[in-house]
C-alpha cells in the first residue's frame, strides 16, 4: 500500500493522521484562495468562448460517476438539438496540446475515459493538458455546446454553468482539504454550483439524484451484446480498476451473480495477466478499453447506465440561456 492510501484511509472521519495533517490543509486552502483570487481579478487569464461549456465536477478526489453522467447528459441534449462535444484532461494519458479522441484511439496515449466517452457516444471528444485549448479544438467540429469530464478547478475555461456531483455513501468525507482529507474546495464552494447532483443516497433540498445501474454485457472479442441474466448460472471473475471498484461488484452480486472481485486501482493498466484464466470474466467498460487488445472471448464489458431527470435537462438550459456564452 502506498503512503497515499494509506492517508486516504483517514478520509472518511477525523482521525489522529488527519488532524495532524491540517497545518498542511490550510497551505493548501491558501494556496487555492489565493489562486482562485488571481483569476477573478484577471492576474490569471480565463479563455472565454463564444459557446456554452458546462462544467460537471466535484469537489473531492476520486470518482463521483462524471464520466457515465456526462455520456448521458450529452446524450439528451443531443436529442433536444444541440451539437454537444466532450473535454478531458486525459488522465494519465501522454497527450500535451490539444488532440481529437478516435473511438480506435489509444487509451495510453488519450486516457480510458476519453477514448470510452468517444466509443460509446459517437460525439467529438477532445483532450488537452489544459482543457481551454481542448474547448478550441472543439471549436473547429461545428459544435454549440461543450461538456467538459471534471474541470472544476480548471479556472482557465471559462464556463456557462457548473454541475457538481456528489458521492451519495461517502458525501464530502471527513469534511478537510487535501492531504487531511479528500476536498479539493472547501463544502461552501457548494453554493455556488448551478446544479447540484447527488450519486446514490437520500438527495437533500436543492440537489438532483441519480443512481447507477447495470445493463447489457458485450463481447470483447465478437461484439455480441447479451443481458447479465445469461450469467447466472456460470462462475464468473470480475475485475474492476475504478474508484471504489466494490460497487461494480456489489451491482454485479445484486443481479444474482456469483463472483470472484479482482479490485485494481483506479486507471490501472491492464496486461494479459491480469485476466484470469479459464473463466468468464466481467469488467467495467472503463476498463475494456484497456483490455482490447489483448482479451480473448471469454472477456465481456459490463454498461454503467446512469438516468438523469429530465428537470435536471430544463434547468441547465434555463442557465445556459440566461447566461448564454461562457463566463
Amino acid at each position: 500500500m502506498t503512503l497515499a492510501e494509506r492517508i486516504q484511509q483517514h478520509w472518511r472521519a477525523p482521525t489522529a493522521v488527519s488532524l495532524a495533517l491540517t497545518p498542511l490543509s490550510l497551505v493548501y486552502g491558501l494556496v487555492t484562495k489565493l489562486r482562485k483570487a488571481a483569476y477573478i481579478c484577471g492576474v490569471l487569464k480565463i479563455y472565454r468562448f463564444d459557446i456554452p461549456v458546462v462544467v460537471v465536477g466535484n469537489l473531492t478526489v476520486g470518482g463521483t460517476g462524471k464520466t457515465p453522467f456526462v455520456m448521458t447528459l450529452a446524450e439528451q441534449l443531443k436529442t433536444r438539438g444541440w451539437r454537444p462535444g466532450i473535454v478531458s484532461r486525459g488522465y494519465r494519458g501522454s497527450v500535451a496540446e490539444a488532440e481529437l479522441v478516435p473511438a480506435d484511439g489509444d487509451p495510453r496515449h488519450f486516457g480510458d475515459e476519453p477514448v470510452l466517452v468517444a466509443r460509446k457516444t459517437g460525439l467529438p471528444v477532445a483532450v488537452a493538458k489544459r482543457r481551454a485549448q481542448a474547448v478550441e479544438k472543439l471549436l473547429q467540429e461545428s459544435v454549440d455546446i461543450v461538456i467538459s469530464d471534471d474541470g472544476l478547478q480548471h479556472y482557465a475555461m471559462g464556463r456557462s454553468a457548473e454541475i457538481v456531483m456528489v458521492d451519495g455513501i461517502e458525501g464530502l468525507g471527513n469534511g478537510f482539504l487535501l492531504p487531511a482529507g479528500p476536498l479539493r474546495e472547501p463544502p461552501a464552494r457548494l453554493a455556488s454550483a448551478d446544479i447540484r447532483v447527488r450519486r446514490g443516497g437520500q438527495a437533500s433540498a436543492g440537489e438532483y439524484s441519480v443512481s447507477a445501474a447495470l445493463g447489457s454485457a458485450r463481447n470483447l472479442v465478437s461484439g455480441e451484446e447479451v443481458s447479465l441474466d445469461e450469467f447466472r448460472d456460470a462462475p464468473l471473475a470480475a475485475l474492476a480498476g475504478i474508484h471504489r471498484p466494490e460497487r461494480f461488484f456489489g451491482l454485479l452480486r445484486q443481479h444474482g451473480l456469483k463472483i470472484s472481485a479482482h479490485p485494481f486501482p483506479d486507471h490501472y493498466q491492464f496486461s494479459a495477466d491480469d485476466i484470469p484464466a479459464e473463466t468468464t470474466v466481467l469488467m467495467t467498460e472503463k476498463d475494456a478499453v484497456k483490455c482490447g487488445r489483448f482479451a480473448s472471448d471469454r472477456c465481456w464489458s459490463v454498461a454503467q447506465v446512469t438516468e438523469i431527470p429530465g428537470e435536471l435537462v430544463d434547468e441547465l438550459e434555463n442557465v445556459i440561456h440566461q447566461r448564454g456564452k461562457s463566463i
